[in-house]
């Protein structure tokens, strides 16, 4: 059963941060570590550092991917990340739809369905994210709001496809917050997910938990088989803290 720990470092890290989390990840993840084509292993890192990260792990079991990507190839779009500049950086892998770019960069689900679209064209890795915000749990509307999300997401996807996506649930109230999502809630999320992809495409998914994931808590996470790993936040900018996670998916992976 293998395991994926992929980190998000969000809008932080300078080249000499990465330099010193490249030190310290490895003088924990390399002492007495078995095992480790079982779990795959990712950074999402912000654009301006995506070469120079490249660089860094190059030669190393650790791929760059970005955070983001626009939903046009080219044009009149100031700012935004076209999916061909991130291909000719050799980066595979991209994360849509993140409750920060919800909420903070207002991404309705049409705009969300079009870059999943268009990444999935260009034949992206792609790790979409979902997940209820506090008020939405407590009027009990968690499944209702994931559900909306992942078929407007997927609207126009093609079966094919779903073998290049991960979903990464991640309920809002826990990001960032401290507040971690209980053994039963994450579960009970993921099986719901799990369940409405096999019901809707006939297909199975990997779903990975993102929300104050911790070396204390990620154990009573990551041991269950419907939890494929992690999408990982604030642990993730400490080398050695997020080898202490990825050590922790690897117990359960045989």
């Amino acid at each position: 059963m293998k395991k994926f720990i992929f980190a998000n470092w969000k809008m932080n890290m300078l080249k000499e941060d990465i330099r010193k989390w490249k030190r310290e990840f490895f003088k924990v993840y390399k002492e007495s570590v078995e095992n480790k084509e079982n779990v795959e292993i990712k950074i999402f890192v912000p654009f301006t550092h995506l070469f120079y990260a490249k660089k860094v792990f190059s030669g190393t079991e650790i791929e760059i991917g970005a955070q983001n990507v626009f939903y046009e190839e080219k044009g009149a779009f100031t700012g935004e990340i076209s999916p061909l500049h991130l291909k000719d950086l050799e980066i595979k892998s991209v994360i849509i739809g993140h409750s920060e770019r919800r909420k903070i960069f207002k991404e309705d689900e049409e705009i969300l369905q079009r870059k999943l679209k268009k990444a999935l064209e260009q034949d992206f890795e792609v790790v979409f994210c979902v997940g209820e915000t506090l008020e939405e749990r407590e009027k009990g509307e968690t499944e209702k709001v994931i559900e909306n999300q992942i078929l407007s997401g997927f609207k126009f996807l093609e079966k094919k496809k779903l073998n290049k996506i991960k979903v990464a649930y991640e309920p809002v109230w826990a990001i960032g917050t401290g507040r971690v999502a209980t053994s039963d809630q994450a579960l009970s999320a993921h099986r719901f997910i799990i369940k409405l992809i096999k019901e809707k495409f006939d297909s199975e998914i990997k779903v990975l938990y993102g929300g104050s994931i911790t070396p204390e808590n990620f154990d009573s996470l990551v041991c269950f088989e419907e939890i494929s790993g992690g999408l990982v936040g604030g642990s993730s900018l400490s080398g050695d803290t997020f080898a202490k996670l990825v050590k922790i998916a690897l117990k359960y992976t045989k």
